[in-house]
């Protein structure tokens, strides 16, 4: 990935979610029972075979976004990181496997993503490679 000087992007916060302590946000407070990524939402529109793309930085703009952060939730309720960058490359580790995630990758979409149909379109491009990925990580495991 190409290292950029630029804003922080805006978050996406699940309101929903219930911190641990309260007054705090859900995604720094999380139960001890909550999985990874808790208190930023998973986008159901882009739901495909039980695979979904959870938003940590925002993704609707005119403008569009080049690049962002969310995770991938796995139909067993796993979750690994994403950081995406609009461009061509290969699934590449940036933290390996650890208790409660199956890693963190950075992942190449096709487009900018100016909204959610931008959004399914690329989440739906990359699923496959993360799909591989998954289930060499299971192999790998037993």
């Amino acid at each position: 990935m190409i290292e950029k000087e630029s804003a922080s992007l805006p978050l996406i916060l699940d309101e929903n979610a219930q911190p641990a302590t309260p007054g705090k946000p859900a995604f720094l407070s999380r139960p001890s029972d909550a999985p990874l990524y808790h208190g930023f939402p998973l986008i159901e529109e882009t739901r495909n075979e039980g695979w979904c793309y959870g938003a940590i930085t925002e993704f609707t703009d005119p403008e569009g976004f080049d690049h962002g952060d969310g995770f991938v939730e796995a139909p067993d309720g796993t979750r690994a990181g994403l950081v995406w960058e609009v461009g061509n490359g290969e699934v590449t580790e940036i933290i390996p496997p650890e208790k409660g995630r199956w890693g963190v990758y950075a992942i190449w979409f096709p487009r900018r993503v100016k909204g959610i149909d931008d959004l399914i379109s690329n989440f739906h491009h990359v699923l496959p490679q993360l799909v591989m990925l998954y289930e060499a990580l299971q192999r790998e495991e037993k």
